[in-house]
């Protein structure tokens, strides 16, 4: 069996993994990065990406649909509008061809190396890694464990036939005719509503007594709106029993207490994600566990002295974001720099329609950490840039401490409101106040304004509303 020796071992290919190995790379540690699946893991594969992708083309063909009814309110009109799907999803593969050859590249530029295959742990310091080429033994001083996280599978509703993942549903070769989407997280309704608009009829169920559960009502109900005026079909309180004996119909039982059986062409189970901790020998490191996820502290490491974990792995939130800037604080730490994980806030984003972005704690967030707070909230009908470009619907709303006017979160509901959120973060980092958001100039007119007129309203100064 061959050898190979290095400083740092990383497993996983993912945002957390690709760009801990970059940087490791870049402050000149020896580093090996291996993955069994294309680099750039779910996110950019299976994930995060190519769901974006699809959502910008059910919002294109959506226009078209529009203009064709003559609903387009700027007076256009066009034919009856057609989709090649085979061509929007060649053209999605492409975007992720595109990234996964990128990072392919970047970790050539910093000089680190990759392996493609199967890694299985052996202890602390070894891995042996099954390729085309054979099976590899890796020897390394410090390891990092990326292994992200998979879709939860219903025991009710294994993955198989008509019932799919997310991983299933973003590589599907048609539109199905009808569509259930199990779960209204945000999984469920992202590709729930993309299909929507690409002209599925589209069922939601969700066995909480709302959509988005995790979100503010507040936040949520415009998303609720924009799903029945899309036509979609939403059941809350709903519980799946399983499928019908000629696994043709899924049997549900609602809220009342009804056996309902649905047809559907395709059934997308959304119900979460776990992390992977199987199949790649974890076991053998016996390392201490928070429930489901891998124990890691303030520097993310692990209780084994030069192992460390990140990612969708280590716990909530199972953001990219989150795995990158562990990543990029592991690799310093393992160069010998001094860091600490104390990040002020994680951004949050649901790509629905309309978007939702939060950032800090909300409201009743603020109030449940014994806090008085102040909350300015400005509507985006009220902002020229939103009704200009047709989506006026939702609003941005501020929290504050009432005493000192820190800022505590900053969210956001409305079409396109996920580019705040590096605004939102850097503001909560920075330590800002309200008067620092209500004094800072910001160019007319932006959709940004509604940032500036949601501290201005918290202070009592609201100019615009």
């Amino acid at each position: 069996m061959a050898e190979t020796h290095c400083k740092l071992l990383v497993i996983g290919g993912g945002p957390g993994g690709y760009v801990t190995a970059i940087r490791a790379a870049q402050l000149g540690i020896d580093t090996l990065i291996v993955d069994d699946g294309p680099l750039g893991g779910t996110c950019l594969n299976i994930g995060c990406i190519p769901s974006k992708a699809l959502i910008h083309a059910g919002d294109e063909f959506e226009k078209l649909i529009d203009a064709a009814r003559g609903g387009s309110p700027l007076g256009m009109s066009a034919a009856a509008p057609e989709i090649d799907f085979a061509r929007t999803m060649a053209w999605k593969d492409g975007i992720v061809a595109k990234l996964t050859g990128g990072v392919a590249g970047l970790l050539k530029k910093a000089g680190a190396k990759s392996l493609r295959g199967r890694g299985t742990i052996r202890d602390g310091k070894s891995v042996t890694v099954e390729t085309d080429l054979g099976a590899q033994t890796v020897h390394a001083e410090y390891m990092v464990i990326a292994t992200g996280s998979e879709p939860v599978e219903l025991g009710v509703l294994p993955f198989g036939g008509k019932v799919i993942s997310s991983t299933g549903a973003l590589s599907l070769p048609t539109v199905p005719e009808r569509l259930v989407v199990v779960g209204a997280g945000y999984i469920g309704l992202e590709i729930g509503t993309a299909f929507a608009k690409l002209g599925a009829k589209v069922t939601i169920l969700e066995a909480a007594s709302q959509i988005l559960p995790v979100w503010d009502a507040d936040l949520t109900r415009p998303v609720a709106k924009r799903l029945a005026d899309l036509g979609v079909a939403v059941m809350t309180d709903a519980k799946v029993t399983g499928l019908s004996d000629d696994g043709e119909r899924l049997q549900v039982r609602s809220g009342a207490g009804d056996d309902i059986e649905l047809e559907a062409d395709k059934i997308l189970v959304a119900a979460g994600r776990r992390p992977r901790t199987k199949g790649f020998g974890l076991e053998q490191l016996a390392l201490p566990m928070d429930g489901p996820f891998i124990r890691i502290d303030n520097q993310c490491r692990t209780a084994m002295r030069g192992v460390y974990a990140i990612g969708d792995v280590t716990g909530d939130p199972m953001l990219a974001h989150r795995a990158m800037a562990q990543g990029e604080m592991v690799a310093d730490l393992i160069a010998g720099n001094r860091r600490v994980w104390d990040k002020q806030a994680i951004p949050a984003i649901c790509f629905t329609d309309p978007e939702i972005v939060t950032v800090g704690v909300g409201p009743q967030a603020a109030r449940r950490e014994g806090h008085a707070v102040r909350i300015g909230q400005f509507p985006l009908r009220a902002n020229g840039r939103a009704m200009t470009l047709g989506r006026d619907d939702g609003f941005v709303r501020v929290i504050a401490r009432q005493d000192n006017h820190l800022v505590l979160g900053i969210e956001a509901v409305g079409a396109g409101v996920s580019e705040f959120a590096s605004a939102f973060a850097l503001a909560i980092e920075m330590g800002a106040r309200l008067e620092d958001i209500a004094d800072t100039m910001h160019a007319h007119p932006t959709l940004g304004e509604a940032i500036q007129e949601s501290a201005l309203a918290a202070l009592g100064r609201g100019l615009h509303f």
